[in-house]
């Protein structure tokens, strides 16, 4: 029962999370605005995409009109600013009205420096094109080498004219003071005049001075405290909370417990807020999810703080590394030798500044890590459309990065028994690299003299041992299992915390093995027992390469077809699978020719096709049956899930169209024309579906056994948490749940009646869910 004290402290936290929030948008929107830089806060970027297409058709319309109407003052326009693109002049004019309207900086807002501003951008943009034409590989080079992200637009275009113009190309001839001011000029003219959010006034200053400058209207004014304020809603921290969270209910919003943190986070995330799930089994399983009470794990804690001290990397922990700027050479030094240090300088700062960019998530890790010290703490959980849990808070998540994970035991701890001790040596192994490994392997593993021994060195001396640790598959959980393992069986201590995890073998093929009865899938992916665990990859590596190009065999693996092979099932196309198989070979050195991809993608495929039947043809049925629903007028594919979670799955097209500008100093930006539509996304749906019920079907699973099972007990998607006392348990159990699921429900039958499917599924029939419970690697 919690006291008053508790709940106190509690929303005393959320007020913080809350006013830290505000305080965080509204730091980040003023020091913006004060570097000149407004066009990148919410209101500036959000106002700039609404706007962008009104002023893209203006100046389209500006130009159609110069064709036809010829004269002295059109050609200056037909001869600088018209052959630029449309979207590049309204983006550039946008960007550079916004920072100079809302800078901090008074002088900022003088119209000449706004035309100025404007004009010397839309230069720079032709004259970056211009060396692009004249020098494309050596642009391309100097572009890859000099144009760090830390470095603003003045500073490339700086550093390309210099270089290239030692290089020999033909200087560029720049725009005269009076071209600019008339091109500036009429970018403003066109930009006021289209969103009447921007007017000229002059003002009179000291000794009879007039100052024209350029403000916001009144209108704008009222449309950007709008969008700040809908900013400001959604601005909370979400942190773990020091007490349990409330409950979820169908009439009762769970998790945090002040309505302003509460509203920014719905029981079904992206949908709406007033959505209900009908049956209680969804809220029972995400209750007991939040429900557990966890705590820092010191030990980790403690090395993470020392190399954050040392600056020291391992894995996904980044910290910042400090790049010294050398002393300055003495006023009598040579030319050379200032002319080194400055380059020195420019490399130290290029590459700090790459270093905060490259640690903001450590960083922010740390930040929260040192708030929660000593303290225990809850996790508020909610769904996604498909029935898939996820965290609220994104630090100190269970669902976070290895080093993330480490960070986390659970606060109720077991007594360890010799069972126990055998799964602290399987997630020892497993972090190690042995993933793929009998548990007798790994087991063995452990046992091993010269791998105890350096389980002790890690354990003792984790910094000085770094080299020992840093290369592991999962170093950081790695460390976690060393410092459980080495305490229970040297330091006597009774009792374990440490989170061991167990993961679907190929999750999507186990879903689809059931839903076609298909004992070859299943027999590949786990779902029926063997000696050894199967490998889904390796085996359509080795069916798929009699028809891979001669000089790829090499080099042709598991690991190659891997991403290939887990996507498919979630209907990744074959571009995609080309891009997988791309960059595997890439990470082996291997170039490969474009119909060389072509020709592996096919063969795996093919290969399964082979290997994997069933899984292929209910993906092909589920395609086909969507495409006749949504033809027949369906708005939307809605099925229940075994569990009793309803899935909506609403895709509609845009009713517009992607505009994507891409300039030479500012990127790429992306703007989409028009909002969602009545229309539905047919192509969607058929891409989506297959997949979104395989995610329900393992959701289900998981609700149906973490329900059942009253210990400590956290989920990754396919993958399930707990303490190594309560393994045993819970994969018995997990096992138990597939073949309930599959034995006693039909879930692919029941799909079919859903969307009222005009044939019956592809069910093969000779799988036997219950042979599920003999297979020791179904999750492992």
């Amino acid at each position: 029962m919690l006291t008053e004290k508790q709940i106190e402290d509690q929303q005393e936290f959320e007020r913080k999370c809350i006013s830290g929030g505000l305080e965080k948008i509204r730091l980040n929107t003023k020091k913006l605005e004060d570097q000149t830089y407004a066009s990148a806060t919410v209101y500036g970027s959000a106002s700039i995409t609404a706007i962008l297409p009104t002023i893209i058709k203006a100046i389209d319309d500006k130009k159609e009109y110069s064709r036809k109407h010829a004269g002295r003052g059109v050609a200056l326009f037909n001869q600088y600013l018209f052959p630029i693109d449309s979207e590049i002049i309204a983006l550039i004019t946008g960007k550079i009205i916004f920072d100079h309207v809302f800078s901090t900086r008074k002088v900022k807002h003088r119209v000449e420096h706004i035309i100025t501003s404007i004009s010397s951008s839309l230069e720079a943009e032709c004259q970056l094109r211009y060396y692009e034409e004249q020098a494309p590989a050596l642009f391309a080079t100097l572009k890859k080498n000099y144009w760090h992200e830390s470095k603003g637009t003045a500073f490339k275009r700086k550093s390309m004219q210099t270089t290239i113009h030692k290089c020999g190309i033909t200087p560029w001839i720049g725009w005269s003071k009076s071209i600019k001011g008339k091109i500036g000029a009429w970018c403003i003219d066109v930009f006021c005049e289209e969103t009447k959010w921007f007017e000229r006034i002059v003002i009179n200053e000291a000794k009879r001075k007039k100052l024209n400058l350029l403000i916001a209207t009144p209108e704008l004014i009222e449309h950007k405290e709008t969008l700040t304020k809908v900013a400001e809603t959604f601005s909370p921290l979400a942190k773990p909370m020091l007490i349990k969270p409330r409950n979820w209910h169908q009439l009762q919003d769970g998790g945090y417990l002040l309505n302003d943190l509460n509203k920014c986070h719905h029981f079904v995330r992206k949908t709406d807020h007033a959505y209900i799930q009908e049956e209680e089994l969804p809220y029972e399983f995400i209750n007991s999810l939040q429900s557990v009470k966890y705590k820092l794990n010191d030990f980790i804690v403690q090395v993470a703080e020392e190399l954050e001290e040392r600056e020291i990397e391992v894995g996904k922990f980044k910290p910042i590394v400090n790049h010294p700027i050398q002393p300055k050479p003495h006023e009598d030094a040579s030319k050379e030798a200032w002319t080194e240090w400055k380059r020195a300088k420019t490399k130290a700062m290029n590459r700090q500044a790459a270093e905060v960019r490259k640690s903001c998530r450590t960083r922010m890790t740390m930040n929260v890590v040192r708030e929660f010290k000593e303290k225990d703490f809850y996790i508020p959980f909610s769904f996604d459309y498909r029935g898939r849990a996820y965290p609220i808070p994104s630090i100190l998540s269970i669902q976070d990065t290895d080093f993330g994970k480490s960070l986390i035991l659970f606060s109720e701890g077991a007594k360890i028994t010799p069972k126990g001790m055998e799964w602290i040596k399987f997630q020892l192994a497993t972090t190690y690299g042995l993933s793929k490994s009998t548990m007798e392997e790994r087991i063995a593993w452990v046992d091993d003299y010269e791998n105890k021994a350096l389980v002790e060195r890690v354990w003792r001396d984790p910094i000085g041992n770094i080299a020992d640790w840093e290369n592991a598959d999962e170093p950081w959980l790695f460390l976690a299992a060393c410092n459980e393992w080495y305490e229970l069986y040297y330091q006597h201590r009774f009792h374990t915390h440490l989170p061991v995890a167990v993961d679907a073998t190929c999750s999507g093929l186990q879903i689809l093995a059931g839903l076609a009865k298909d004992a070859s899938t299943a027999r590949m992916v786990n779902v029926i027992g063997s000696e050894k665990p199967q490998d889904a990859y390796a085996t359509i590596a080795s069916r798929s390469m009699e028809a891979i190009p001669d000089r790829l065999k090499p080099y042709w693996d598991r690991k190659v077809t891997k991403r290939c092979v887990m996507t498919i099932p979630y209907n990744a196309k074959p571009f995609s699978n080309r891009s997988y198989i791309r960059d595997a070979f890439k990470e082996k050195g291997v170039d490969v020719e474009k119909e060389e991809l072509t020709q592996c993608v096919q063969a795996v495929r093919v290969a399964m096709n082979l290997v994997v039947p069933g899984a292929m043809d209910v993906m092909k049925w589920i395609e086909q049956e969507v495409t006749k629903a949504i033809k027949n007028g369906k708005e939307e594919i809605v099925w229940r899930s075994p569990s009793g979670f309803k899935v909506h799955q609403k895709l509609m097209k845009n009713s517009g169209k992607l505009i994507r500008i891409q300039t030479m100093l500012m990127g790429r930006c992306d703007i989409c024309i028009g909002s969602a539509s009545k229309v539905v996304d047919l192509k969607h749906h058929k891409n989506a579906t297959a997949p979104n019920l395989i995610h329900s079907l393992d959701a289900s699973l998981l609700h149906f056994a973490a329900t059942k099972f009253k210990k400590p007990i956290a989920t990754i998607h396919d993958s399930v948490l707990c303490l190594a006392t309560d393994m045993c348990k819970l994969s018995t159990l997990v096992r138990e749940t597939y073949m309930h699921l599959f034995a006693e429900h039909e879930p692919l039958r029941d799909f079919a009646r859903s969307i009222g499917s005009e044939s019956e599924p592809p069910i093969i029939g000779d799988l036997k869910p219950e042979a599920v419970i003999d297979s020791q690697y179904f999750f492992c």
